[in-house]
């Protein structure tokens, strides 16, 4: 049972957003802070598939990166920079549309971006070498950005407080079915075709979920809250967030937890297949059991620890887990307890993977709870923050070749550790807690 004045002392130092304190799901008041209006069935899905969108990206493709090493004849190095450079479109789409959807509403630069999305995917496919794909993965992420940013802030439209940070723990139990099911779908689809047949899928992916935006999801930003101003505005109120000293913690707290993830995602299909000797069937598998653990804790988090426990333990929690994680993988990939298995390797990254169900919604809540009058904004900077770094874990780890999981490990601890003193330095929780205390 929460004790009273728990939820107040857990959001010390939020601006005051009228209906925050409202009873969790509760409308807010009108003209100010979220929307009234709650989604359905059916947009909670296409809200969850717009935040699928990464990991099917990836996710899919993941199998089949020793393939297309072979076939593309290019090093491991250079197809790596196809997750990298999809990264850093992804980073640079969302300052571009998040700003735009302030100002224009969510659903028109949505359906754009998901046009061209699919466009690009589909020229993914027709891809002759390595360099003309890294291009077209630039551009599938500079579109695909569309949908997590702007997919974020509808949840801001809508949620507050508590409600906000269940629905989000709702999101990652649809989106966490993609990278369950891409690696898993992607191992399949190169047993009847090579790589390019992955790509295909994507398209066919991107095609149905553009229909679902265009029939289902309404504006959810109305004209009076959007903000009318052209670039130098935009810049100004990125600027002024990025001046809160506590968002700014929560955009570095889930930047760098986001890259430990990533040098994960990069590096695992070489760690597990080639150091390992798994097969990209075995190496599905595996992906989608630690997909799991992530969906798994991300549920125990939004059904049982929401609104029972401060979201600051819970995510300070999870970052301490996560730096645990990571050590234990350096000690083993390190040969310190000598040569370790697959089981020992795998099982350390289901636990590093399964915390970030706890990092996640709890980074996006407490940034997103900061900035009502600017969520586009807002959502913009946090993907972005955290799609770049990402694209930097990944080339990061394979610095050292394809025979030893020491980098990426190596990569995994540095980021945990300035997660946590990005959470310690900057958010304070307890300093916060401490100033709200009559």
């Amino acid at each position: 049972m929460t004790e009273p004045g728990t939820r107040a002392a857990d959001n010390a130092d939020l601006p005051e957003i009228p209906g925050r304190d409202a009873a969790p799901g509760a409308p807010a008041a009108p003209g100010a802070g979220p929307s009234s209006r709650r989604t359905g069935l059916l947009v909670t899905l296409v809200l969850g598939g717009l935040t699928a969108v990464p990991p099917l990206s990836m996710d899919m493709y993941l199998p089949a990166l020793p393939q297309v090493t072979a076939v593309l004849h290019s090093p491991a190095a250079t197809v790596q920079l196809t997750l990298t450079t999809c990264l850093a479109g992804m980073a640079l789409g969302q300052m571009i549309v998040g700003p735009m959807s302030d100002k224009w509403g969510r659903r028109r630069p949505l359906l754009a971006g998901m046009v061209i999305y699919v466009l690009a995917t589909a020229l993914c496919a027709l891809a002759t070498d390595a360099e003309v794909l890294i291009a077209f993965r630039l551009l599938q992420g500079l579109a695909g950005a569309a949908g997590i940013v702007i997919a974020r802030a509808v949840v801001r439209d809508l949620y507050d407080g508590v409600a906000m940070a269940r629905f989000f723990s709702t999101l990652m139990l649809i989106s966490g079915v993609a990278p369950v099911v891409a690696p898993l779908i992607g191992g399949q689809i190169l047993q009847i075709t090579d790589w390019r047949g992955v790509f295909v899928v994507l398209t066919a992916v991107g095609v149905a979920l553009t229909a679902l935006v265009w029939r289902t999801l309404d504006e959810t930003l109305p004209p009076a809250r959007r903000h009318p101003g052209g670039l130098g505005e935009a810049l100004r109120t990125m600027r002024e967030l990025l001046a809160d000293r506590v968002f700014s913690g929560y955009l570095l707290v889930g930047a760098f937890a986001f890259a430990a993830l990533f040098a994960y995602i990069s590096a695992s299909p070489f760690v597990i297949q080639e150091i390992y000797g798994a097969s990209p069937q075995v190496f599905s598998l595996l992906f989608g059991i630690n997909s799991v653990g992530l969906v798994a804790v991300g549920q125990l988090n939004g059904k049982v620890l929401v609104g029972r426990v401060g979201l600051d333990k819970v995510l300070g929690t999870g970052l301490a887990v996560t730096a645990l994680a990571a050590t234990a993988l350096l000690l083993m990939g390190s040969g310190l307890f000598g040569h370790v298995g697959l089981v020992p390797m795998a099982a350390g990254l289901f636990v590093l993977m399964a915390s970030m169900g706890l990092i996640m919604p709890s980074t996006n809540t407490l940034a997103l709870l900061r900035t009502p009058h600017a969520a586009g904004s807002a959502s913009a900077l946090l993907g972005t923050s955290t799609f770049l770094l990402g694209s930097v874990a990944s080339p990061l780890v394979g610095v050292a070749g394809e025979r030893t999981a020491v980098p990426m490990a190596l990569v995994q601890l540095s980021c945990a550790v300035l997660a946590l003193v990005s959470f310690l330095g900057l958010c304070r929780p307890w300093q916060r807690r401490k100033e709200s205390t009559p």
